[in-house]
């Protein structure tokens, strides 16, 4: 037997919400919201996206620049001071490189550990783009929901008032 008790019913936040009982203006609005959170979340993935080649462009850029390359001190390299922008320059050290760990702060390690750093930063984009990935998935699947009943409404409303009207000009 099924208890219909508060006691044994979700909390006020969690209970799912009839949208058919919605109002039109509601049911627009939370459309809206949910078009707008879709399109943050977007953003916020291709962002995360841009970031993860970034750091495998820097792992491709140890890898191939000091590690297999046999490169010695005083080798001239070109140095990126933006991703459009390089200027000439010479390798001074193949023992250690600057790691930007973020908001302009910079730390000296050895090429392995500074693989493995970027590494792991590929890998943690990875696990946060699929986590991402699935919200962004389950906000597609309600917007697709909220946009299908309130086309539904729209569509019973006008079917209403012409039935109501007498079908039209006589």
């Amino acid at each position: 037997m099924a208890s219909t008790s508060k006691e044994s019913q979700p909390s006020p936040q969690s209970q799912p919400v009839n949208l058919a009982s919605i109002p039109i203006p509601q049911l627009t609005s939370i459309k809206n919201q949910l078009a707008q959170e879709l399109q943050h979340l977007t953003n916020s993935f291709n962002q995360l996206r841009a970031a993860q080649v970034k750091f495998r462009d820097c792992v491709k850029s140890i890898q191939q620049g000091i590690e297999k390359s046999g490169r010695k001190e005083g080798t001239p390299i070109l140095v990126p001071l933006t991703p459009s922008l390089y200027v000439p320059g010479k390798l001074a050290s193949t023992e250690t490189v600057l790691v930007d760990i973020g908001t302009g702060f910079y730390v000296e390690k050895t090429p392995p550990a500074a693989r493995q750093f970027y590494t792991s930063k590929v890998d943690e984009l990875g696990k946060n783009l699929k986590d991402l990935e699935t919200i962004v998935q389950g906000k597609q699947g309600n917007l697709t929901v909220v946009d299908d009943i309130l086309r539904q409404k729209v569509l019973s409303e006008s079917g209403s008032e012409e039935a109501k009207g007498g079908g039209g000009p006589g």
